[in-house]
């Protein structure tokens, strides 16, 4: 079975989730584990490399049953970030986003080339029409991801999010294609 690839350009592709890349994902997440636990309330529960382990296999199936989609981002063969659909609603044709990006990596533009190929890919498919991406009100650098990649502000969800103990407001952006 042959890994599916979604190519960005010359230097980056995403790679479908595969559990030959346990090694460098986990080392990836324990280099940027202290941001990350910034961003994301799951970061604070990275263990072993066993847990990263049962993560990614618990990703693959998900992926290959079409109810999330998770690919890793490689430039030059390097393995530097995420970009996952973290959920999926066949029914109406919407996926919603998640990403991370180590943070060596961060204010090049990969993110956003990364995010542009990525829903490219499932609309030329016609498996994905609306787009979402919720994020933390405070992080302001996943909404101007969401704000530079043509996304709408649809809203903003009052104490949505459980992020180091406290509740953060939530906005809620949105990109729709025609099919």
């Amino acid at each position: 079975m042959s890994s599916e690839i979604i190519p960005v350009n010359q230097e980056i592709e995403l790679r479908a989730v595969d559990e030959r890349y346990t090694f460098d994902l986990h080392n990836l997440v324990i280099k940027n584990k202290t941001w990350l636990q910034t961003a994301f309330d799951w970061a604070q529960h990275v263990g072993s490399e066993e847990d990263t382990r049962r993560n990614v296999q618990s990703n693959q199936m998900l992926h290959q049953r079409g109810y999330a989609k998770m690919f890793l981002i490689f430039m030059k063969d390097e393995l530097v970030g995420v970009l996952s659909f973290n959920a999926i609603e066949p029914a109406n044709k919407a996926g919603y986003i998640g990403y991370w990006l180590d943070e060596a990596h961060q204010g090049q533009g990969i993110l956003s080339q990364a995010l542009r190929a990525f829903m490219r890919y499932y609309v030329e498919r016609g498996e994905i029409r609306r787009f979402v991406i919720k994020c933390r009100v405070d992080n302001q650098s996943s909404n101007r991801v969401a704000q530079r990649n043509g996304f709408t502000l649809e809203g903003c969800m009052r104490e949505a999010e459980m992020l180091n103990g406290r509740f953060d407001d939530v906005n809620l952006y949105a990109r729709i294609f025609p099919l």
